[in-house]
């Protein structure tokens, strides 16, 4: 049986490389950087082009270190139907209305039929609250439904 596949939104590099102190800042790294190093192995990890041009926009101080963290993770393809499954989110107010933000990670890991969307985002993404809305417009496009979740929530899972 494979390893359940895990598509990898920014955050998760993001917050492997923090160096902020506060104290929501270094839990999160923590975490991140434990799941990372410790449990990924036993899961089949993606990212998206997305991720690597979030990572590479602006100048801050770990950028390359995120980049760097990234580089031999395989890159799924953005494909057209990618793009109207992206449209169809923020037409129906799923995801907020920047098509290379949220909506078109939740799109890459709903497409290419990831078991997993591993993020931080826990407002627009890890959201309980707009999980049955994601739930029932993913069926209404006939789409994977993939379990949206943080660093923590994998930590005591087991593929």
């Amino acid at each position: 049986m494979p390893n359940p596949r895990v598509y990898i939104e920014t955050s998760i590099p993001s917050y492997y490389c923090e160096i902020r102190t506060d104290a929501e800042a270094i839990v999160r790294r923590n975490w991140t950087q434990h799941w990372w190093d410790f449990k990924r192995g036993s899961y089949e990890t993606c990212i998206s082009s997305a991720v690597l041009d979030e990572l590479g926009t602006g100048d801050y101080p770990t950028k390359q270190a995120a980049l760097a963290l990234v580089a031999k993770i395989a890159v799924l393809p953005i494909v057209g139907e990618v793009l109207e499954i992206v449209k169809t989110y923020i037409d129906r107010s799923l995801m907020p209305a920047d098509p290379a933000g949220d909506a078109l990670h939740l799109a890459m890991a709903s497409y290419h039929k990831c078991d997993f969307l591993l993020t931080w985002n826990c407002r627009h993404l890890a959201n309980a609250n707009k999980f049955q809305h994601i739930r029932i417009v993913n069926g209404m496009l006939g789409l994977h439904v993939p379990s949206l979740v943080t660093p923590l929530e994998l930590l005591g899972e087991e593929p």
